[in-house]
């Protein structure tokens, strides 16, 4: 049996301002007033600021947690200087390169866009992502016109005008309709980018991964089955996984730290040596906070896609090795009140193995950015687990009652991932952690991630998962290239 590992990881960040307007949240409250168009578009933030927001930086590892807690709030009022769309773990890439993703990913002729963006995004490309890039071309602006007149579909802009379009493919078919057709091609693109940079920073052959294992929050499929997929074999396809199969884990925002788990068990078994778990951003979840943005004179900080990839096999000495023997589940007869949640997924995987709460160095729970979730009225999310966490390890007389704040200093996070479900599930901190156990920094780590089952309103049910990742044997202090 191999001992499994997390060998490499990618972080995309995709800033599309002119995509908040179709997020779920803004199309519902646009459809009945109109005139919020005008005072959202004014709040949206430039490229400039996207790429110099520090937990954008820490997203893509320019900056570390500890380098952000020491920044003061708000965040977008202390950009980054000179800072760079280019980190050790991924990169930020503008709309342009989104466009055209999505038109090289685009296998049934479902996106147009017009000659002048496709031309800005084969400029935005070049260098970035060098396959299928015949597929990226346009049409006459006076085309989209006449296909937004007369056509089923929707309009798509670009900087505030139009630039493209969608089709709907079945008018018939709710699934099929271009709404939903925008949000899974939105998936599949930022998906993309996110495995390619992937194998390129891990220098792993794309024929020689064996398995996909998607985790976006997109249903991909008809309406006979909405969600059936499989977005994971068409984001392999696109990048040349040629010799892979996968499918699709749904299980809302534990769905990253479920597929890791299986992934790593599959390499333990010796059923397949490479494993790429990949996530999509969520383009309905984009702008899901503007009105609270707008409420309290902030920007509207959810303009970013966010996606993610990583890869897992056989331990190689420079990663990080999953113990599945400390993974921590959430039981149906558990209860889920957050005590119990967290006595589940994080007290009992530690009791098992004879180790306290302090003996993990840093949790990494829902890592959602409090500036995007304060203003909507949902708290600063981090924040409370970890007083949740401190709180246990009071209980169980592991640290004093005074010490609960230097618990969470020491052991938590300021969230900074983007409040895209999947995206914050304890994941984005897998980067910084393979950084600090190279440099010798750290033993070990918990990657914690909470599902609202209940959202699909067939059961009242929560679930969570958890794993904690160890350094190779080994392991030494590297570049990550």
């Amino acid at each position: 049996m191999a001992d499994p590992a997390i060998l490499q990881t990618s972080y995309i960040l995709a800033h599309a301002p002119d995509f908040v307007r179709y997020g779920s949240k803004p199309s519902r409250e646009l459809a009945v007033d109109p005139s919020l168009l005008e005072q959202l578009t004014a709040s949206l933030r430039p490229w400039e600021e996207v790429v110099a927001y520090p937990p954008n930086q820490v997203f893509i590892g320019n900056l570390t947690p500890a380098e952000l807690a020491e920044i003061p709030r708000p965040w977008f009022e202390h950009l980054v200087p000179d800072a760079s769309p280019m980190g050790p773990f991924g990169r930020i890439i503008d709309q342009a390169s989104l466009y055209g993703l999505m038109k090289l990913s685009d296998d049934f002729d479902l996106i147009t866009i017009s000659e002048g963006l496709a031309q800005e995004a084969l400029s935005s490309l070049e260098g970035i992502f060098d396959d299928r890039l015949e597929n990226i071309t346009g049409v006459p602006l006076g085309e989209i016109e006449a296909l937004v007149k007369d056509a089923d579909g929707m309009a798509l802009y670009h900087h505030g005008s139009l630039a493209g379009f969608m089709k709907t493919v079945l008018q018939e078919d709710p699934s099929l309709h271009a709404h939903v057709l925008f949000e899974n091609l939105a998936a599949k693109a930022t998906a993309v980018l996110a495995v390619s940079d992937l194998l390129k920073r891990g220098a792993v052959p794309p024929e020689d991964i064996e398995y996909l294992l998607n985790t976006g929050e997109e249903a991909v499929g008809d309406r006979y089955q909405r969600g059936g997929g499989s977005l994971s074999k068409a984001v392999g396809e696109v990048v040349g996984c040629i010799n892979a199969t996968g499918s699709d884990i749904k299980a809302f925002c534990s769905a990253p730290v479920h597929a890791l788990v299986i992934a790593s068990a599959m390499v333990s078994s010796g059923l397949h040596d490479k494993i790429v778990v990949l996530g999509g951003g969520s383009q309905a979840k984009m702008g899901m906070k503007f009105q609270g943005h707008l409420r309290n004179g902030v920007p509207i900080m959810e303009d970013c896609l966010a996606s993610m990839a990583f890869l897992v096999g056989p331990d190689d000495g420079q990663g990080m090795m999953l113990r599945l023997d400390l993974t921590g589940r959430h039981p149906i007869g558990a209860g889920s009140s957050p005590q119990a949640i967290y006595q589940a997924l994080v007290v009992e995987p530690l009791e098992r193995a004879g180790l306290t709460m302090t003996d993990v160095d840093r949790y990494a729970v829902e890592l959602h950015n409090p500036e995007i979730t304060e203003p909507g009225n949902s708290g600063d999310v981090p924040k409370t687990n970890y007083r949740t966490l401190a709180a246990m390890a009071v209980m169980r007389g592991e640290i004093e009652r005074e010490d609960m704040d230097d618990f969470v200093t020491e052991h938590g996070m300021p969230g900074f991932s983007p409040t895209q479900g999947h995206i914050p599930a304890g994941v984005p901190y897998l980067g910084h952690a393979h950084v600090a156990m190279r440099a010798g920094e750290m033993t070990r780590a918990m990657i914690v991630a909470k599902g609202s089952l209940f959202l699909g309103r067939m059961t009242q049910l929560v679930d969570g998962v958890s794993f904690v990742i160890e350094p190779s044997p080994g392991l030494t202090e590297t570049n990550i290239e």
